[in-house]
């Protein structure tokens, strides 16, 4: 009997080490990067926040530079390092500042920061019932925005320099953060890159408000403003469509201030898919910027 009760204390010592160690791990992996990491003191929030600062291998304190923010933590942090010191030393990009916002750890932080305010609790995807007049809602992303706009930028603008270009990175439910952005406070990045977009939350919540900002609000977007959007093609049906309709809404209501492109990788499955974007996503913005600079001015 003695024998079978150290047996079951040894197994149990072991478990609560495995599920010490794994904790451990996946907090390391959350929360810690291979660059700068920050912990910022949020009174929008009202919490603490840690943000990963990738810098140039050549930082020089007196030099300026572009600036992306990344919704997704260490998620493909790795792949844009990798694509923006392969770029061509000429590239206006090459030397680039990226940040980027993990998501909380021991609070489950993701949806409530990056799906939209007008968006339903548990992110539904089946109609609204007709009698329904106050849905539950649930995103919070207009205070993670304003943590980003009053809180991170100025913190970012106040430790280093930098140019004009800003670009705000997002992929899935970061990517439904990124059209958001785009739509709430589109002179807030001059580039939107957008992953694999949950814009299928709540019915198709997301797509209609998009559709509708194009088509009301043409003189919203007052500087040029770059828009990419990807999806893998072996997605769910319901990523396929929100993309499909996104790009719909894209080509029917053209902004000559907003140039934006897409892609579908083919065989790409929802986690595939940033990987295989950021090349052709850096590649079409620095188009892009080409196309700027060359343009004569009136």
């Amino acid at each position: 009997m003695r024998i079978k009760k150290t047996i079951i204390l040894n197994v149990l010592l072991a478990v609560s080490v495995f599920g010490f160690v794994i904790t451990g791990f996946s907090y390391y992996q959350n929360n810690v990067s291979d660059f700068v990491d920050v912990t910022l003191d949020s009174k929008v929030l009202n919490e603490s926040r840690k943000v990963f600062i990738r810098l140039p291998d050549d930082f020089d304190k007196n030099k300026a530079y572009p600036l992306f923010i990344k919704t997704d933590g260490n998620f493909n942090l790795a792949n844009w390092d990798k694509a923006l010191k392969a770029l061509n030393t000429e590239s206006i990009l090459n030397e680039a500042i990226l940040v980027a916002i993990p998501n909380q750890f021991f609070t489950d932080t993701r949806n409530r920061d990056l799906v939209p305010p007008y968006a339903r609790k548990d992110v539904n995807i089946n109609p609204r019932p007709n009698n329904e007049t106050s849905p539950e809602l649930f995103g919070k992303a207009d205070l993670f925005l304003a943590f980003i706009e009053q809180e991170l930028l100025p913190y970012i603008a106040a430790n280093y320099k930098l140019t004009s270009q800003r670009g705000l990175i997002g992929f899935s439910a970061g990517g439904s953060f990124t059209l958001y952005t785009l739509h709430s406070k589109p002179q807030l990045f001059n580039a939107y890159f957008v992953f694999s977009p949950a814009a299928w939350y709540d019915d198709m919540t997301v797509t209609k408000r998009f559709d509708t900002f194009l088509k009301t609000n043409v003189n919203s977007i007052k500087q040029p403003t770059f828009l990419y959007i990807t999806v893998g093609g072996a997605e769910q049906s319901l990523m396929l469509a929100a993309y499909n309709n996104l790009v719909t809404s894209l080509a029917k209501h053209p902004n000559d201030w907003l140039k934006w492109g897409s892609t579908i990788n083919s065989n790409a499955e929802h986690n595939q898919n940033p990987a295989l974007s950021v090349d052709k996503a850096l590649l079409n913005y620095m188009a892009f910027l080409s196309s700027q600079i060359n343009t004569p001015s009136d």
